[in-house]
């Protein structure tokens, strides 16, 4: 009887702590959300504060995000590894300490270059949260029920952009970044009771290589599932960083009658984005299948930027409805990262689920400079139409190439 108890017990034990963890995680990501889009949000505003011209209000915006997401691509590799060699929860704690102080000192530039320079820090910083995270939920949930996990964390935590816009609205951009980093250095504090994932503390005990990034390239097999796993994210932060970041610009080709805020555009395309996420979640557990998920979605992307590119004197109304839609269609994030998550063994499963959402992003520096190579030889409504196809077309290949992952089994290792 004591030890059926004691089962019990242990049961309910684990059911807890993998809440507390799930908890967690979407905080982490609602406060890496807030961080990621605040300077799309305050661009305008912070850019006639400290002095640049409206004229170079666009390009110095791609250079600033453009730092922020070299960052990013620098900062997956570098928290992937850290996270297989020496635990996700090290990755959780050091992350959110990084870029809180970076979104701090970002309350106190004057310069362009210096916010751009603390960009890079911050995107370093950003970098580490959701592959530790979405790894430590994976590995602490039964493969039947792992996508509902990260579905709530995606939910939950893209949220971050609708708090970040409401905090612009009502308060200074030096206020803003503030606010994001004292929101990082509380959610600090909260992680003190979280546990390590028990698939990771059983590979300490072996002699299996871990974190070794050369053995994603030393097998041929494992290097194109890499590659895959990387390009099925790229139209998501197109949409995001220069679709939804340069409205104003876009509202002026498409003859708006009034500036469109790129601050709404991220309000109403990161709400998208969250029910987007539910949706995906749903969709890949009622078919048990990620990869007719992410396909349906990446379809949708064409139609929603179509959509937009071809709304000639657009209202702010009809904007913001479109921006919507944009996230709605982008919405398949989580499952995007969960797909990279399932397809590698616990050595190198944080290396990769850490580098592909960051890849994402960082992607966002080859698509400013062909989209801006393309507005050179076209026009800017000519140049987002040849990218979001080409994007999108990368991306649909990229998925046809991966197998199906749901219900893998994740309790394995790499060997070199």
């Amino acid at each position: 009887m004591s030890k059926l108890l004691f089962m019990e017990n242990e049961v309910l034990l684990k059911k807890r702590n993998t809440w507390l963890i799930i908890l967690v995680a979407s905080l982490g990501y609602f406060v890496d959300i807030y961080d990621l889009v605040v300077f799309s949000i305050v661009r305008i505003q912070s850019f006639k504060d400290i002095g640049i011209s409206e004229e170079l209000m666009r390009t110095n915006g791609e250079y600033v995000l453009n730092m922020q997401m070299a960052g990013l691509l620098i900062g997956g590799i570098i928290w992937g590894v850290i996270g297989d060699k020496f635990g996700r929860i090290k990755v959780l704690f050091g992350s959110i300490l990084l870029y809180s102080i970076a979104n701090i000192l970002n309350a106190f530039v004057y310069d362009i270059h210096l916010y751009a320079f603390i960009r890079f820090f911050a995107g370093l910083g950003l970098a580490g949260e959701l592959g530790a995270g979405v790894t430590l939920v994976n590995e602490n949930m039964h493969k039947d029920k792992r996508g509902y996990g990260t579905m709530i964390i995606a939910t939950v935590g893209v949220l971050g952009a609708v708090a970040a816009f409401y905090v612009a609205e009502h308060f200074s951009w030096r206020n803003t970044y503030i606010v994001g980093g004292g929101l990082g250095i509380v959610l600090l504090i909260l992680r003190l009771g979280t546990f390590e994932s028990g698939m990771f503390q059983r590979t300490m005990d072996s002699s299996v290589p871990k974190g070794k990034i050369s053995m994603l390239f030393n097998n041929k097999e494992r290097f194109w599932k890499y590659i895959y796993c990387l390009l099925i994210g790229l139209p998501l932060w197109y949409v995001i960083g220069i679709l939804i970041t340069q409205a104003p610009e876009f509202g002026k080709v498409l003859g708006a009658r009034e500036t469109l805020s790129a601050g709404k555009g991220i309000l109403f395309s990161y709400i998208g984005i969250s029910i987007g996420d539910l949706l995906a979640g749903l969709f890949a557990q009622i078919t048990k299948s990620r990869r007719l998920t992410v396909f349906i979605f990446q379809v949708s992307t064409l139609f929603a930027t179509t959509w937009y590119l071809s709304s000639y004197n657009i209202t702010a109304e009809l904007f913001n409805w479109i921006a919507f839609f944009l996230g709605l269609s982008v919405g398949y994030w989580a499952t995007f990262v969960t797909i990279a998550s399932e397809q590698f063994g616990t050595n190198l499963r944080s290396t990769v689920t850490t580098t592909a959402p960051n890849f994402a992003r960082g992607s966002l520096i080859l698509s400013t400079f062909l989209f801006e190579l393309f507005v050179h030889f076209t026009s800017l409504i000519s140049a987002a139409y040849i990218m979001i196809f080409l994007l999108t077309a990368v991306s649909l290949f990229a998925i046809s190439k991966l197998k199906e992952s749901f219900n893998k089994d994740l309790d394995y290792v790499e060997t070199p």
